[in-house]
């Protein structure tokens, strides 16, 4: 292959499989041998839940970069760039790393056809082994079980909360769901589950490799102070530390798990309570409840299931508004829709939809038919996502605040649009 861009490396990728999603390990782990990365050599902490997991992951890396390691971060999906999905240390790979990791494994794959997401995850890897990291910590994409990142053994595997989504390729049920999730357990390897309350799925699969599993509420345990601080402990430890840097008592739930995660690996990679404060104090990570103030106030978050959209709703209700409150919303057609919009019934003043720019959305009229159905009275439409962000921030009145919300894809066009990009 002669592709010189990401950009032509990316559209290429999307035509050779057939189907954009299609969960099965053989064929990233016989390119993966191929390329000689089947047995990484550096520690691996792998992430799977419903919600929580980006916020779960970025802290995770954040505080082993504080603590003075070499890091490897792989997530998905992105926002504004591709090259978000891999970052070495903390900083994004370049075009020029990934066309070069992609060019390698053209070069390998010969007759083994790959989805986007598997390159991705083979690039993630081959260049954290060219990088000479000290740590990985992977997002699984989808479920985990038949994630390409579980062609790899987690040392530490963290399950964050679950929920119904997905529902087309894991089930569903929570415990067909969650027995997905629990695929990334090992034998013998530990295990961490924040869920308040683990689908018996998940805890069998545990027993029976055996995995030993720390649960949320028996193992470790998170407690709020006041607005500033809380206090994290399990069985050895007991700290008091800065909340998190995203908003939301959710969040102390996922760093509790992030912490015990790190706990059952400290042989391998220690980390100071100065680190683990570090690491919390400077988190960022875009479209979590992000907030842009103005006359206006603007607020992105890309809950796109029944129980990230009740933690966003609960984070909303404790935000003041003067004015009226405007959503922006696309959802994906595997997506709980109605489940979805029926939870922001009373925390929305006018609604304003759009298609999404992939083959797995929910056409308007669907969206538009069911919020009619929930005693809407009148929807606005919009030629793209792009365009309704730009129109209602426009129109909106002073005091007012703008809500986008329903999808990553969603967030990623009212994004484009705050950073000038469209």
């Amino acid at each position: 292959m002669h592709l010189t861009t990401l950009t032509a490396w990316l559209d290429w990728q999307a035509q050779i499989h057939p189907q954009i999603i299609e969960l099965n390990l053989s064929r990233c782990r016989a390119v993966a041998a191929r390329l000689n990365l089947l047995k990484l050599p550096f520690p691996v902490f792998t992430v799977a839940g419903t919600n929580g997991k980006g916020s779960s992951v970025t802290l995770l890396e954040g505080i082993l970069r504080a603590a003075g390691y070499k890091t490897g971060k792989y997530m998905s999906p992105h926002l504004l760039k591709y090259n978000e999905r891999i970052c070495i240390n903390g900083q994004q790979a370049s075009d020029a790393e990934l066309c070069a990791a992609f060019a390698e494994i053209e070069a390998a794959r010969g007759e083994i056809s790959l989805t986007v997401f598997e390159f991705a995850t083979l690039a993630a890897a081959l260049l954290f082994c060219q990088q000479q990291i000290d740590v990985a910590v992977l997002e699984v994409g989808l479920g985990g079980r038949l994630d390409a990142t579980n062609i790899w053994d987690a040392d530490v595997a963290l399950v964050t909360p679950i929920d119904l989504d997905h529902l087309k390729w894991l089930g569903d049920t929570r415990e067909k769901i969650a027995f997905e999730k629990a695929g990334i357990f090992r034998t013998q390897h530990p295990a961490v589950c924040t869920d308040l309350q683990p689908p018996d799925s998940l805890l069998d699969h545990a027993a029976a490799l055996p995995c030993p599993l720390s649960l949320f509420g028996r193992n470790f345990h998170a407690q709020s102070l006041d607005e500033n601080t809380w206090q994290w402990r399990n069985a050895e430890l007991n700290y008091t530390l800065p909340v998190p840097n995203l908003p939301g008592e959710h969040q102390l739930q996922n760093a509790s798990g992030v912490l015990q995660a790190l706990y059952l690996l400290k042989h391998r990679l220690p980390v100071s309570e100065e680190a683990i404060a570090t690491g919390l104090k400077t988190m960022q990570l875009a479209g979590r409840f992000q907030i842009f103030e103005g006359a206006v106030t603007r607020i992105l978050d890309v809950a796109h299931n029944p129980l990230g959209i009740q933690v966003f709703r609960r984070q909303l209700l404790k935000q003041s508004c003067l004015g009226r409150t405007h959503a922006v919303v696309g959802i994906l057609q595997e997506k709980d829709a109605l489940g979805i919009l029926e939870q922001m019934m009373d925390c929305v003043d006018s609604w304003h939809i759009a298609n999404l720019d992939t083959p797995r959305n929910t056409p308007v009229e669907v969206i538009e038919d069911q919020l009619y159905r929930l005693g809407v009275a009148s929807v606005s439409r919009y030629p793209n996502i792009a365009a309704a962000y730009e129109q209602v921030c426009h129109h909106a009145d002073a005091g007012d605040r703008v809500i986008v919300f329903g999808s990553f894809f969603t967030v990623m066009e009212a994004l484009q649009v705050e950073n000038g990009l469209v």
